[in-house]
């Protein structure tokens, strides 16, 4: 007797996990494994917020099961971080939804605006929950591939219109994973006017903005006026504030699609605990100047990693923002068995772009959430097995 559902056949194991333990196997072989594959900061978190946060779970008070919506000091400090950051205006009972890290919401998303049969536009490549929280909803996904020479930007009128006719919602990430491409504000102007055309809910996923280089500022799809319209923007403190083992995020935006998100999470689980809230309060609303230091650590990296792809003559471009770099395979190999190979002669993981989607073949993602030591020691590594292609 079966004891998986059946939609579960068209879910395969997350890869990341799959990856951890193949690792794992190599360092009990004792091989010296640097691990370039999954985006978690390797920075602390602050220690001042840590200090607030050792505070609040000190007090009794924070003890017992917290609130489903969220503290209001928390949900005010989300909307004066997007009020500071961006000048956009949110209501924190209606335009606001506390989550417990971005992926928990985005998972439970697809539960609250997709039916079965319906169809879910997401950008290929993109972070899997996109498409596994579709498929787990009885969804359709249409990918909408991300090019290069569209500058990673999907190509909104080459849809299909039988696609569109039945598109529910629209997936997409910019800053971008995992390409580290970049949108502009008059891009989103015009995803805001085709999804007011096509009745699309916009899903934009923006964990990035605030992870840049060189001067870049990037924006909030929902500076655009009419955004809140037709639109959701989910975002995270991980990236920022060093903060990925806390679960802390949110869901601003349209208050009718945040009603639905929120009526499925009260059912499915439960609120942030209050220590974490009143420690991401303090991240937004506290001091924001140290983020610019950081961000030069990551710049630092990130030069490291180009320089190191060029002397092994693979192509990558240097982005703006995230924390990845989207690199060429060299001719002739596969993603994944260039991956693979890599990680069994040298000892070094790169995720390969299909991990992301079909349309990631022919590229390898590197993350830069590495001491610049053991990245130079990496790209050493890799220019070995990269001559010898």
């Amino acid at each position: 007797m079966p004891f998986a559902a059946r939609r579960l056949d068209n879910v395969p194991p997350y890869i990341f996990a799959r990856v951890a333990e193949r690792i794992a196997a190599k360092k009990a072989q004792g091989v010296d494994v640097i691990n370039l594959g999954i985006g978690s900061p390797d920075l602390p978190t602050p220690q001042w917020i840590v200090d607030i946060l050792k505070r609040a779970a000190d007090d009794p008070a924070n003890h017992p099961y917290p609130s489903y919506t969220g503290m209001p000091a928390f949900r005010e400090a989300i909307a004066t971080y997007y009020r500071r950051r961006f000048g956009v205006e949110l209501d924190t009972k209606t335009e606001v939804v506390p989550l417990i890290g971005s992926k928990e919401g985005i998972g439970h998303a697809a539960v609250a605006w997709v039916d079965p049969g319906d169809v879910a536009l997401v950008a290929d490549p993109g972070y899997p929950t996109y498409t596994i929280g579709t498929v787990l909803a009885g969804g359709e996904v249409f990918p909408l591939p991300l090019r290069p020479e569209n500058q990673f930007l999907p190509d909104l009128d080459a849809i299909p219109a039988d696609k569109l006719r039945r598109a529910q919602v629209i997936w997409l990430n910019y800053p971008n994973n995992p390409t580290g491409a970049v949108a502009s504000l008059e891009w989103f102007g015009r995803l805001v006017e085709f999804a007011r055309e096509h009745k699309l809910l916009v899903c934009h996923d923006n964990p990035y903005c605030d992870t840049t280089y060189d001067g870049y500022v990037a924006p909030s799809f929902l500076q655009v006026p009419g955004a809140k319209d037709v639109g959701v923007e989910f975002n995270s403190l991980s990236k920022t504030y060093n903060m990925a083992g806390w679960r802390v995020g949110m869901a601003v935006g349209n208050a009718e699609a945040l009603e639905a998100l929120a009526r499925v999470k009260g059912n499915l689980d439960t609120g942030i605990p209050n220590a974490i809230q009143i420690a991401a309060t303090a991240a937004l609303t506290g001091d924001q100047n140290w983020l610019a230091e950081r961000n030069l650590i990551y710049q630092e990296r990130r030069d490291i990693v180009i320089d190191g792809l060029r002397a092994a003559s693979l192509h990558a471009e240097r982005p703006r923002a995230s924390l990845y770099i989207w690199a060429q395979v060299p001719a002739g190999w596969t993603s994944a068995d260039f991956a693979y190979r890599l990680l069994d002669e040298t000892g070094v993981w790169i995720t390969p772009g299909t991990a992301f989607g079909d349309a990631g073949e022919g590229y390898l993602r590197i993350s830069l959430c590495t001491s610049k030591e053991r990245l130079s020691e990496a790209m050493q590594r890799l220019q070995k097995v990269a001559v010898s292609s």
